[in-house]
């Protein structure tokens, strides 16, 4: 019988910002084995695979353990490379974890899985934090969503929205309810596959931000709220927090 939800984690060498973070050593292990030992206790997940399109990290990955699925090398996004992995596996959902989203944890993940499960309306699905800091809602690696009264996104962006117009010297944070945007998709099968048909729209260019594809469609996205914190190591110089979010 196939397998109901796969979980996958595209992983490319060539990351821009910081090349070959997902192999990245950290005490002596590479960067995306934590997240794969993580991930590999989620209980919702029934098959979790590697997606990459590099030898080098297909190699590092099946040392640890992993199912590794090569993908070709010129992909739009990650969620690209998981609907390209899905034309040759089985499942219902996909969930595309970023590969440098380090504090994840298994058992929240666990639970919006459940909850995408339990509603057939939903076709996507996301994670989203309370943001508390002004200096990390002004910073562009850190993505916010706007969310609707029924718990959809209405927007994502690297600005901070909404904009406080009468602020005075107050923190923004202190005035109004941000999110931050956590680095993990939900699809059912056929939006996914839709999702990879689309072409890229004005907004996705323009913000470097996938899920916009899908409200450019008029797609819907089911945001469920967590407390859990993790981190983006968008940078050589994001390193330095690799040590309290894995303690």
């Amino acid at each position: 019988m196939a397998a109901k939800v796969i979980g996958v984690i595209p992983a490319r060498l060539d990351s821009k910002r910081f090349y070959g973070k997902v192999l990245f050593s950290y005490r002596g292990k590479p960067l995306i084995q934590y997240l794969y030992a993580e991930l590999s206790k989620a209980k919702a997940i029934d098959r979790l695979i590697i997606a990459t399109d590099n030898m080098k990290v297909s190699r590092a990955c099946e040392a640890f353990g992993a199912e590794v699925v090569m993908t070709p090398k010129k992909m739009r996004t990650g969620s690209d490379r998981v609907a390209e992995v899905m034309k040759s596996v089985d499942g219902r959902i996909f969930v595309n974890v970023q590969a440098d989203s380090i504090g994840l944890r298994s058992e929240i993940l666990d639970g919006a899985i459940r909850k995408f499960k339990s509603d057939s309306s939903l076709e996507y699905g996301t994670l989203a934090r309370k943001l508390t800091s002004d200096t990390e809602l002004n910073d562009p690696d850190a993505v916010k969503v706007v969310m609707k009264k029924n718990g959809d996104a209405g927007w994502f962006s690297r600005a901070p929205i909404p904009y406080v117009r009468h602020s005075g010297n107050r923190a923004w944070t202190s005035l109004n309810k941000y999110c931050y945007h956590i680095g993990v998709y939900l699809y059912r099968r056929d939006a996914l596959q839709r999702f990879a048909k689309w072409p890229t729209g004005a907004c996705e260019k323009a913000e470097s931000l996938e899920q916009l594809r899908i409200l450019e469609n008029g797609g819907n996205i089911r945001v469920f709220k967590t407390n859990m914190k993790t981190i983006s190591i968008d940078s050589p110089d994001d390193v330095k927090k690799l040590g309290k979010a894995l303690n």
